[in-house]
């Protein structure tokens, strides 16, 4: 699927793609998308919160958690298509020459998920600030803003996993590791509130 075309997707088209044979739209652009729809969210719940003094700064935020995660979401897809691209290369082809394609595939495969896994993470501590401090009214969708934020984190994040191979001590898996952490201490300081 290409680059642009995932965004200009109905949401009935986004499904149909989604239940396809085709591997994209895959696991990382979804993250990606529902992690947009949760700042999406967060950002309708701060703007209902208009005797909020951070009101202003929370939709701010959340509108730029937004825009990036939309556009991570077709980059995502396109990074990994490049890998299975790579990953089934002949066998004809030389092993060396498949290495030198097939890792940094991989590499770049890893990294566009970490960036997902961040920006989600980043949606849910606002999800969780929102749901503390907004308007008693938003405080359901910024909570369920934060529930839909850590979904996407940990998938995120295990995408991380799953593209680097088994690479315990490597600092990105690390670094998922802990926004899915973040992830999932902000869900549960906003369900606290609720």
């Amino acid at each position: 699927m290409g680059v642009t075309r995932l965004q200009d997707l109905s949401v009935r088209s986004l499904l149909d793609e989604v239940a396809s044979e085709s591997p994209t739209p895959g696991g990382g652009a979804l993250a990606a998308l529902t992690a947009a729809l949760a700042a999406g969210l967060v950002e309708m719940a701060a703007r209902n919160s208009p005797e909020w003094e951070l009101r202003g700064a929370a939709i701010a935020q959340a509108r730029v958690l937004r825009e990036r995660l939309s556009e991570l979401a077709p980059l995502n897809d396109e990074v990994y298509e490049h890998a299975l691209a790579a990953l089934r290369l002949p066998d004809a082809v030389d092993s060396g020459s498949k290495s030198d394609l097939i890792g940094p595939s991989l590499e770049r495969a890893a990294a566009f998920p970490l960036a997902i896994a961040e920006a989600a993470s980043n949606v849910a501590e606002l999800a969780a600030v929102v749901s503390e401090d907004g308007s008693p009214v938003a405080r359901a969708d910024a909570t369920a803003a934060a529930m839909l934020a850590l979904g996407a984190t940990r998938a995120a994040a295990h995408l991380v996993e799953i593209n680097l191979g088994v690479r315990e001590q490597d600092e990105r898996l690390l670094r998922a590791t802990r926004l899915a952490a973040d992830a999932a201490a902000a869900s549960a300081r906003s369900l606290a509130v609720v």
